[in-house]
C-alpha cells in the first residue's frame, strides 16, 4: 500500500498564487487576502478575505480557491471561509503587488 506524502502549507500557498482576483491583475496571496491555511490528513482549510465586503466577485474567487486546492496531490477535500476580520487593507499586500499596482 503506498502512501501518499501530505500536502504543505507551503504548497497550497504556491498553488493560490495562481489564483487572481478578476478586477485586479494580482494573486491573492499577493494581494494579502489568504489570512491562513490548515491541513487536516488530506483535507485543506482556508481563511481569507476579499478587498471590500461588497466584492461581487467574492463567491466565484472562493470557488476557484477551492478547484486550486483541490488539485493538489494529497487533497480530497477543501474548503474556503471568506471572513472580514480583519479587515483587508493595502498595506497587507506583498512587495510585488505593491509595484504592479504602481504603489512603491
Amino acid at each position: 500500500m503506498e502512501t501518499k506524502t501530505p500536502v504543505t502549507e507551503e504548497q497550497v500557498y504556491e498553488a493560490l498564487k495562481n489564483v487572481f482576483d478578476p478586477e485586479i491583475p494580482v494573486s491573492i496571496v499577493d494581494l494579502g487576502l489568504v489570512y491562513d491555511v490548515k491541513i487536516i490528513d488530506d483535507w485543506v482549510g482556508v481563511k481569507m478575505t476579499l478587498t471590500t465586503p461588497g466584492c461581487g466577485m467574492g463567491q466565484a474567487i472562493a470557488t476557484n480557491v477551492r478547484e486550486r486546492v483541490l488539485t493538489l496531490d494529497g487533497v480530497n477535500e477543501a474548503d474556503v471561509r471568506i471572513v472580514w476580520e480583519p479587515a483587508w487593507n493595502a498595506s497587507m499586500m506583498s512587495d510585488t503587488a505593491k509595484k504592479k499596482l504602481g504603489m512603491s
